[in-house]
């Protein structure tokens, strides 16, 4: 086992150049898209084809969560590694006469919004966008277009108020169509509620309904579901599922209480009475350890939205992380799930909970061969973190260029473990002299990094793949390269890959990781 220092000139354009559009965060790393809402349509621009549309806030300002603007992107059903982006489809800046709101305005946040199809005499197919505007009088907002990607315009305005909106909803609104033809709404934070809308206008109640307060029970309220906010609700054959960020219990799974899981629930009808079906994703990226400890694994705290949706047959959970320190730079994640609906009273939904991983839509498993930018870690613990592309140094570039997909991992010290799940080892057979290429930025501490398959270590069943010292010289990015051909050819199927890191002085920063990627030593440079 050895290890071996080349300069940064042989990686060329490769890493900036890569884009990796279906890892986890299946967006472009520089882009920041929670709250997203799933849904397949029919693609206007391509009759009989259909696309995959996310909705969803946009972290735009950097320092403040949302923005002041919903875009969308989206990826044709079958091919979800060709995600497009389609734009800004919603500002909320004027009225109904095309004034300004206000002159306070930019309080006009749009928190996590929602998207629902309504299809009409003639099979006229019309959009309705919840943009979820949480300023003064205009919490209720609906606004509608004849394409999913908009725009969109608003059209519940008050008749005597051109500054106001009507409507009952509130925060983190749903608006789902039923097969046949009513209109429910759903919204909530700590409380969950619910009511039928009028269909004429898809933001008021139907005359005579009532709201339904607490639909399910809240976090402060007792009750299994203890819903926090995020309603999604989605009908799978005859039943209805509730999708909702839900605040776990203090020591539930041997944790801390946090609003970081997304939850379901289900129904026979889409107004209840409803039955607790258990978490769909933990975004803490908890795992439990041989000995029985629960650690998280990924950033411990913040909150997480989104939705389920079936694409091409095979079910998806969609849902986000965040990214940064702030809580303000929150990025789009995917894992596949499986749904089983009991039809008939009373039947059942099971959907098991899914695994946080750096796969996104690649199932079966990351290309080792290919190179990945570090940001699409999954499991970083004793001190890493995933920094923002806007504070890695492209500031002034133009954030929609494909060409830059980046964010590095940084803030690595002694003890700290970055870890990625999963690579598909077996393309690795038959390949010799293989090694691991790393760009790294060394920051001044005289470190080792050891490289692990399966598990970080030997006393979980981890496999030593191999290890490589580093000098101590500050500022110097680099391209480790750590040979282990035996084991490493050995590897079949998926398997995880952690980075361990350790050093004599602890709590000082050793490197900041920005992406690596396995080569055979035969193969000619990739200066893409």
């Amino acid at each position: 086992m050895n290890a071996a220092v080349s300069p940064l000139w042989c990686l060329g354009a490769a890493f900036i150049a890569s884009v990796l559009l279906a890892a986890n965060p299946y967006l472009p790393l520089w882009e920041h898209v929670p709250d997203g809402e799933p849904y397949v349509f029919d693609d206007p621009d391509n009759p009989g084809r259909r696309r995959v549309y996310i909705y969803g806030s946009h972290d735009s300002q950097r320092t403040l969560p949302c923005g002041r603007e919903h875009v969308v992107w989206s990826a044709p059903v079958e091919d979800l590694n060709k995600w497009r982006f389609d734009g800004v489809i919603f500002r909320s800046l004027n009225d109904a006469n095309g004034d300004p709101l206000d002159k306070n305005w930019l309080g006009d946040q749009l928190y996590a919004p929602d998207v629902a199809l309504k299809t009409g005499a003639g099979g006229k197919k019309t959009y309705f966008l919840v943009p979820n505007n949480m300023a003064g009088e205009r919490k209720t907002m609906i606004a509608k277009s004849d394409r999913p990607d908009g725009p969109f315009k608003v059209c519940n305005w008050d008749g005597k108020d051109p500054k106001r909106t009507v409507g009952c909803l509130r925060a983190d609104p749903a608006v789902f169509v039923d097969d046949d033809g009513r209109v429910y709404g759903y919204w909530g934070f700590w409380r969950s509620m619910a009511a039928e809308l009028d269909p004429e206008t898809m933001a008021t109640l139907k005359p005579g309904a009532k709201v339904i307060e607490d639909m399910v029970s809240g976090a402060k309220q007792p009750g299994v579901f203890r819903f926090y906010e995020a309603s999604s609700m989605r009908k799978i054959k005859d039943k209805y599922v509730f999708i909702y960020s839900r605040w776990t219990e203090e020591g539930e799974f041997g944790l801390k209480s946090a609003p970081y899981t997304l939850a379901y629930a289900y129904s026979d009808n889409p107004l209840g009475p409803w039955t607790y079906g258990g978490t769909l994703i933990d975004a803490r990226a908890r795992e439990t350890r041989p000995d029985g400890r629960v650690v998280v694994t990924a950033t411990a705290s913040g909150n997480t939205h989104g939705s389920i949706c079936e694409i091409n047959g095979k079910w998806y959970v969609f849902y986000h992380r965040q990214c940064g320190l702030q809580g303000c730079s929150r990025q789009a994640m995917v894992a596949p799930i499986t749904v089983e609906v009991e039809e008939g009273p009373g039947g059942k939904v099971c959907i098991p909970e899914a695994e946080y991983t750096s796969e996104g839509f690649e199932t079966e498993g990351l290309d080792p061969f290919e190179w990945h930018p570090a940001g699409i870690t999954c499991h970083y613990v004793g001190g890493p973190y995933v920094r923002p592309w806007h504070a890695d140094g492209y500031e002034e570039a133009n954030p929609y260029d494909e060409r830059i997909n980046r964010s590095s991992v940084v803030n690595i010290v002694s003890g700290s473990v970055v870890g990625y799940k999963y690579f598909n080892f077996g393309k690795t057979h038959g390949r010799k002299l293989l090694r691991l290429e790393m760009n790294l930025l060394l920051l001044g501490e005289k470190a080792q990094m050891e490289v692990w398959a399966i598990r970080p270590n030997a006393a979980e069943g981890g496999i030593k793949l191999g290890d490589a010292a580093f000098s101590g010289e500050a500022g110097v990015r680099t391209v480790v390269e750590t040979v282990d051909v035996g084991r490493l050819a050995g590897l079949d199927g998926r398997k995880a890959l952690f980075f361990v890191f350790h050093s004599a002085r602890t709590g000082y920063p050793i490197c900041e990781m920005e992406g690596f990627r396995f080569t055979c030593a035969t193969e000619a440079p990739d200066v893409r």
